[in-house]
């Protein structure tokens, strides 16, 4: 199989575009803020590409505008012009801070926009798939250093620990090992650099990092594989969806869009619809209620140091604890793979708790005592339970 980070980040966020995108290849106009992001790269491209004379700050903004512009108006007609217009001194404005930050020829650039293919062989089935992408910078820093620098224009600054864990700069690393196969591991810097701020966050990775990156995407492949035998690709309504382009055509979408003349079952469902919501109010400022009482009650049972309290007529509530576990999946994996369970590892894909409880019984005891050691209280709490039936006293 052939992919790309980009196509993985697309299955994570929601599968149902996934198969509209990279398995159906339907295509979809760029949003927006696609259109600004490439002009963006574009232009910072163009400024690092002249040696020794490198392009002037105005040249560069300029460039900036004409990718945007003519891609904007072509893919966009109807885009506002007031609208369009903020995007352009926004864009304009993010480069002129980026360009006095970092003049050009103060920087050892090697490459940018460099296209890159990881091969990666799977053990288990015998295949050989490509990861493939494109690195936005890469800096000598000096003789055998090397930095990977990738744009971002959004807006969110992530934290130093989910960048410690991006797999799109592990896949930058591994590219460049395939490229220059003597570099040191650990000569290499992986960096985002979020032009709204100005701000570099710097990360590198160990050869075991890559290890668990290369088990990663082998079974993110896996689990492509099994969801088009299945054809369960669901969608993931979600925040994203705003920018997406396929809603018209997502099955948690296109009812907005129907545009048909009403039908007698489309009249149905509206009834239905607003009667529900009608009932759902009442159940929601039930529940409120409910809340508000149980606090009463758990007040009364701390003060009295009782578990279980009774009305008149013989109905109680009790109190009961409910625990949560999380699992060190780094230790279960090599648990597993120690034990020569590569295939029920196989099986779990991303790790969650469902997939793994559910094949724990399938597993040797002595694997399932070593699984539970390594289970840790995430929270605990106290849930009040009420008796369905009188209570005889």
């Amino acid at each position: 199989m052939r992919t790309s980070y980009s196509a993985l980040q697309v299955l994570k966020q929601c599968p149902q575009k996934f198969k509209f995108q990279v398995i159906d290849r339907i295509r979809a106009p760029q949003s927006k803020e696609a259109i600004f992001g490439t002009a963006v790269h574009d232009a910072l491209a163009f400024m690092f590409s002249h040696d020794p004379l490198f392009p002037t700050v105005d040249e560069v903004c300029n460039l900036f505008s004409q990718v945007w512009n003519e891609t904007a108006t072509k893919i966009h007609p109807e885009l506002d012009s007031a609208l369009a217009k903020t995007y352009e001194e926004s864009g304009r404005a993010l480069i002129k801070n980026f360009y006095k930050k970092n003049p050009p020829w103060l920087f050892p650039v090697v490459d940018t926009e460099s296209r890159f293919e990881i091969t990666l062989p799977d053990l288990q089935t015998g295949q050989t798939h490509v990861v493939a992408g494109i690195i936005d910078r890469i800096d000598k820093i000096e003789d055998g250093v090397y930095e990977i620098i990738d744009y971002k224009t959004a807006r969110k600054l992530p934290s130093q620990d989910a960048v410690d864990h991006d797999l799109q700069l592990s896949l930058y690393h591994m590219a460049i090992l395939r490229r220059w196969p003597y570099l040191k591991t650990l000569n290499i810097k992986l960096s985002l650099y979020f032009l709204k701020h100005g701000e570099k966050i710097t990360t590198m990775r160990t050869p075991q990092d890559l290890e668990h990156t290369k088990h990663h995407v082998l079974s993110n492949i896996v689990d492509i594989e099994k969801r088009g035998i299945d054809n369960n690709f669901p969608p993931t309504p979600s925040a994203l969806c705003d920018y997406c382009s396929y809603r018209n055509i997502c099955p948690a979408w296109k009812h907005l869009y129907k545009k048909e003349a009403p039908s007698v079952d489309e009249e149905q469902l509206q009834k239905a619809l607003k009667e529900y919501f009608a009932i759902k109010d009442i159940d929601d400022k039930n529940a409120k209620r409910l809340k508000e009482l149980q606090d009463v009650v758990s007040a009364y049972m701390n003060a009295h140091g009782v578990e279980r309290v009774f009305d008149n007529d013989g109905y109680f509530i009790a109190r009961r604890l409910q625990q949560r576990f999380i699992y060190d999946f780094d230790k279960i994996r090599e648990i597993m793979f120690s034990a020569g369970l590569q295939k029920e590892w196989g099986s779990i894909l991303e790790a969650d708790d469902k997939k793994l409880k559910a094949i724990l019984n399938q597993l040797p005891s002595h694997i399932r005592d070593q699984i539970a050691a390594q289970k840790k209280l995430s929270k605990e709490f106290m849930t009040l339970v009420a008796s369905s039936k009188p209570v005889k006293k």
